[in-house]
């Protein structure tokens, strides 16, 4: 059996607490409004923050050289897929109170 057979996926075993800090966070801040659209705007981003990690983390696992060491495809699958989650969690931040605020000033 390989070695790195989990390799690509190393990243994720190693930021799965740090994500999950990250997703709570998300997911309870601003508190209010606390309705189900907000759920379901919420766990879409959370999903495609997800999906996009993994994505870009089996991409640059797979682009990387190994010229610079055989662990630079996890260095680089790691650093990728972060900055990729909290790229998608950012647009959802922005996305999310842009849509609140919309929907609290057609309220009043």
């Amino acid at each position: 059996m390989n070695n790195l057979a989990a390799a690509p996926d190393l990243a994720l075993i190693l930021f799965a607490p740090w994500f999950l800090i990250l997703a709570v966070l998300y997911w309870l801040y601003p508190r209010q409004p606390r309705d189900g659209a907000r759920r379901v705007f919420d766990g879409v981003a959370l999903l495609a923050a997800f999906a996009a990690f993994i994505a870009s983390e089996h991409w640059a696992h797979g682009s990387a050289t190994r010229v610079h060491g055989t662990m630079w495809p996890q260095i680089l699958a790691t650093s990728v897929g972060y900055g990729v989650f909290l790229l998608v969690l950012t647009v959802a931040v922005f996305v999310r109170r842009a849509w609140l605020r919309r929907r609290a000033s057609m309220r009043m």
